[in-house]
């Protein structure tokens, strides 16, 4: 569990399903995805999928709980996967679009990049983010990331994100 002034982070369960599949379900969040919208099956199905995840790698995806009203809102965490040929720890994040634009995704990507270089110790995060996604670029932007490259997965354009656990500018005090 990671605790941040105004979010719990918690490791995901099977049971989250029902409070993700409307974060998943919704059009605004799902841009980002190529507007694909999840039923109850593919939102059970990423759900285990991430779970075989943290089992395999040992680490994966927080589900987030807003402290003030005890809702899933949303989640954030890592993913290990091969990006431009290399196998990297990607830090990404999820949020229902009601706790949009209020900082919360900043301030669960920083407790999350802090979690992986101090309690993990990984040498260094990625994100993917979708080209044209700007306010997830400046969430990587805001906890210290850089853009270091363009890149093609699935035949789809991201913006590559990263920032290194040596990296001077990573400002672990950052929201």
């Amino acid at each position: 569990m990671i605790e941040t002034r105004r979010l719990l982070l918690r490791p995901m369960r099977p049971e989250d399903v029902d409070d993700l599949l409307p974060i998943f379900a919704d059009p605004k969040v799902m841009a980002s995805f190529g507007g694909i919208l999840f039923d109850r099956a593919q939102m059970e199905q990423w759900v285990g999928r991430n779970l075989e995840h943290q089992a395999r790698h040992g680490y994966g995806l927080f589900s987030i709980i807003h402290k003030a009203d005890g809702r899933l809102i949303g989640d954030c965490g890592l993913e290990h996967l091969e990006a431009k040929g290399t196998q990297e720890a990607e830090l990404g994040y999820d949020l229902h679009s009601d706790y949009w634009n209020q900082g919360l995704a900043t301030e669960a990507a920083a407790a999350v990049r802090d979690h992986a270089f101090l309690v993990l110790r990984l040498p260094r995060l990625i994100s993917l983010i979708r080209t044209g996604n700007v306010a997830s670029r400046r969430v990587a932007e805001k906890i210290g990331m850089r853009h270091a490259a363009d890149t093609t997965q699935h035949g789809q354009t991201y913006w590559l994100y990263a920032l290194s656990r040596d990296d001077p500018e990573r400002a672990l005090d950052r929201p």
